[in-house]
């Protein structure tokens, strides 16, 4: 059996079907899982699914608004009548640009629905299944803003930062039944989410900013989505099973260098 094998495995990963979240359902149904997208967009989680389906692996679409509870917890529900879910991944996620003055309360809103509440909806389903099976694996996305000033990123940082601790609150209170919990703190990173900010808010010098938020990591480059996934796949794999209650920044040194 080759390391960090999901072999046998079912994982819950939402937003799974662009970027990062894209990159860890690869990199799990490669490694044998059984996938399961939650994605609001329909067209680009059928896509996933027949993209991973036709290179031998084994996943299923779910179009899912991860901030409507009940939406979650019929499709937890459905997954969980099939077979046991062992695997947990919140990646779902939004941005927003914008320091508290500019920031309206409808995009704090917006912002907290999905970030937040999507998290907590997602555990909240999940969580209880677990149990009943003897344990698992919850895998949360926070990010650099969770653990150090980012400016224009206050309704951003404030739904990270409570990804954050409602990882360690998780990994506290259910140690005992067998659930890990962790989260991945990523610095910038290399998508299509990306590539479309800078055409937006910087039409005409999108290799020059291209190149300026790259250097912002002192490793000099951005981030892979795959390198995320990487990440994921250890923490959610056996091998990993002495790590609960950490956050993990993978993030080319920009937490600890920059200073």
């Amino acid at each position: 059996m080759s390391i960090f094998s999901l072999q046998g495995k079912t994982a819950v990963i939402t937003g799974g079907a662009s970027g990062i979240g894209k990159a860890i359902t690869t990199a799990f149904a490669k490694q044998g899982a059984q996938v399961h997208i939650l994605e609001f967009n329909e067209e680009s989680g059928n896509l996933a699914v027949e993209e991973i389906n036709n290179n031998g692996g084994k996943a299923y679409f779910y179009q899912c608004d991860v901030s409507n509870h009940q939406q979650v917890k019929d499709v937890i529900n459905t997954i969980a009548a099939q077979q046991p879910i062992d695997i947990l991944v919140n990646n779902a996620g939004i941005a927003h640009v914008g320091n508290v003055e500019n920031t309206e309360e409808s995009d704090l809103d917006r912002i907290y629905n999905v970030n937040v509440k999507g998290v907590y909806n997602c555990m909240h389903a999940v969580v209880p299944k677990m149990k009943a099976n003897g344990g698992g694996v919850i895998l949360n996305m926070a990010s650099i803003a969770s653990s150090v000033g980012i400016s224009d990123r206050f309704a951003y940082s404030m739904s990270k930062g409570a990804a954050l601790t409602m990882t360690y609150s998780v990994a506290k209170d259910y140690v005992n039944d067998g659930i890990r919990c962790n989260c991945i703190s990523p610095a910038r990173v290399h998508t299509p989410f990306v590539d479309g900010f800078i055409k937006k808010n910087y039409p005409g010098k999108e290799e020059e900013m291209f190149e300026a938020l790259s250097k912002t990591q002192p490793i000099g480059r951005m981030g892979k989505p795959e390198e995320i996934a990487n990440l994921a796949l250890y923490l959610c794999s056996d091998e990993a099973s002495f790590i609960t209650g950490t956050d993990f920044p993978i993030d080319g040194g920009f937490i600890k260098l920059n200073g």
